[in-house]
């Protein structure tokens, strides 16, 4: 059996390669540029590095800087998960987790400390402002590692072994392997750099366990995890996210015709019975963009002010006028 590769075939592997460490970069900036410098802590691998670096003697915790630590940990996972679960990863996801390391190596090493916290150094609420941006950008490189066909590896490995032998869901587990990390954090020394705003001249201030700082660390691993959350759903979807309309009303036929001549958007009738009257009818389905929701409501409420409507978010939409299959 032959392999027809073309060359578009390689241009298209290239640029998802080319992605891919764009989102690593995107990702390893976001945590060592903006949330740690501001004290904060997250979850995941590079949590767990971050923990297992602040612990280790000084002399052994510069060489094995978080990016190589983020790597040892991911290889650790991986052997666990191909000897539990299978070789069920692909090599997207391999050169994430080694971009990944290479990534914090290089940003470690090559972007001087404390550029983004002398950004927000005059701002009162600079600490906070650089979490939520630093869990954006680390939202942003796993969304499009993602969109790529890649992973991140860390606690999904986790997942997949609990998996194996107990039906657990995996945002359970994610969460509550982040939570552990996070509570974790509250028991480790560490150092977080203070700016001058009038010299802009940079301090360490040690971080001491249990501490109000180690507190709030905490705290801001929390927000750190919930923005990475929404940044992901928000870059997937992007501006194509779509609503699903349900519309119960008695003349179905004219809703589904205004519908489809003044929106210009289609319409489906679903056959439908309720129960109180037991009366069997039809109820008109639009999926539309967000964006002419208000215009297809305005609409309903013209042709019957009584129309019983439900709204939901769909958070995939493909065929003819929305995203192409080939892209899901």
């Amino acid at each position: 059996m032959s392999l027809n590769i073309t060359s578009r075939d390689i241009l298209v592997g290239i640029k998802e390669y080319l992605l891919m460490t764009f989102g690593m970069f995107c990702y390893a900036f976001g945590w060592l540029q903006c949330v740690l410098p501001a004290g904060g802590m997250g979850g995941g691998a590079a949590g767990l590095a971050t923990i297992t670096n602040a612990i280790l003697p000084e002399s052994v915790a510069s060489v094995l800087t978080i990016g190589t630590l983020v790597f040892i940990i991911n290889v650790i996972l991986l052997a666990l998960g191909v000897m539990i679960v299978g070789w069920k990863f692909g090599i997207k996801t391999l050169y994430c987790i080694l971009m990944m390391s290479v990534m914090f190596n290089l940003v470690e090493a090559y972007f001087p400390d404390g550029i983004m916290v002398k950004m927000f150094a005059e701002v009162a609420a600079g600490d906070l402002l650089l979490v939520v941006l630093g869990a954006a950008s680390c939202g942003v490189g796993i969304a499009v590692s993602f969109m790529q066909g890649g992973s991140t590896g860390g606690t999904d490995i986790v997942a997949m072994i609990i998996n194996k032998f107990r039906r657990v869901s995996y945002g359970r587990v994610l969460l509550m392997t982040d939570c552990g990390i996070l509570i974790a954090s509250l028991f480790i020394t560490s150092q977080i750099p203070e700016i001058d705003p009038e010299t802009s001249a940079s301090t360490m201030i040690t971080v001491e366990p249990l501490s109000s700082l180690a507190f709030a660390r905490m705290v801001y691993g929390f927000i750190m995890i919930a923005v990475i959350g929404y940044t992901v759903d928000l870059v997937q979807s992007g501006n194509q996210q779509s609503n699903q309309i349900m519309i119960f009303c008695k003349d179905y036929e004219t809703m589904a015709e205004i519908i489809n001549t003044k929106a210009h958007r289609g319409a489906t009738l679903i056959d439908t019975m309720g129960w109180y009257t037991k009366t069997p009818s039809k109820t008109v389905m639009v999926v539309c963009r967000k964006r002419d929701t208000a215009m297809i409501l305005k609409l309903v409420k013209e042709v019957d002010p009584t129309a019983f409507i439900t709204v939901g978010s769909v958070m995939g939409v493909y065929g003819q006028g929305f995203d192409a299959l080939n892209k899901a």
